[in-house]
């Protein structure tokens, strides 16, 4: 398998590249429209043809690469079918399988955050990953506050199925604000502070009340990813 995290600094956005080795195929999660040409240039220099472009959600902080991308390259883009979007070759229900060349992405619908969010699982070589976008971060969890976010759904998405997942699973998050790479299943259990809030009632009203700032490019953003980013 070929791997590489990739970051936007601007929004402190993660994007991942996952290759095979074989065949050369390669997807691309939750791509920056402006970080377009660093993505084309690391292609072209590992010789991999992009097949996929995946976001994990709608975002509301940056745009998408994935209409320049689909336009320069021939490349699917993926989201899921609750987008409604005109422009997504694909839309995605729970418990799709993706290929990627000998690899294979799983679709996990994991709502809350927003209500077309999805985390994508990857299991290879006997190692799980799992990009979970903005539902689960390191240490933290996503907001719910926007574009028919829903704490309690969040909470179900994390408790009854990524936590659910196994201890050594590889946590890859959407975003970052501290510096963290990566993380684990196991970990985020015993040291997100969101993850030990007792139960739904107690993290429904935490969430509910975070009285965060709009992101600033929400008003763009959200217009534009529901056309490809464009």
């Amino acid at each position: 398998m070929i791997f590489r995290q990739l970051f936007e600094r601007e929004s402190s956005t993660y994007t991942y590249l996952i290759g095979c080795t074989e065949t050369r195929e390669t997807a691309l999660i939750d791509t920056v429209k402006t970080e377009v040409p660093k993505y084309l240039q690391l292609l072209d220099e590992l010789d991999l043809k992009l097949v996929f472009v995946l976001d994990t959600h709608t975002h509301a902080d940056h745009i998408t690469g994935a209409g320049e991308l689909r336009d320069l390259t021939g490349c699917k883009t993926l989201l899921g079918e609750e987008t409604h979007s005109a422009c997504v070759s694909v839309g995605l229900k729970d418990g799709d399988r993706i290929p990627v060349g000998n690899l294979v992405l799983t679709a996990i619908y994991t709502p809350g955050h927003t209500d077309d969010s999805y985390s994508y699982l990857l299991e290879q070589d006997g190692e799980l990953y799992i990009f979970s976008g903005d539902t689960l971060l390191i240490r933290g969890t996503g907001r719910t506050d926007f574009q028919n976010g829903n704490p309690e759904a969040q909470y179900h998405s994390l408790f009854d199925k990524l936590l659910r997942l196994p201890n050594h699973t590889w946590v890859y998050p959407g975003h970052d604000y501290k510096g963290w790479l990566v993380s684990t299943i196991g970990e985020e259990k015993q040291h997100n502070p969101r993850l030990q809030l007792g139960d739904i009632r107690a993290y429904v009203d935490f969430m509910r009340n975070l009285r965060l700032p709009n992101p600033m490019l929400m008003d763009v953003a959200v217009l534009a990813n529901r056309a490809c980013g464009k």
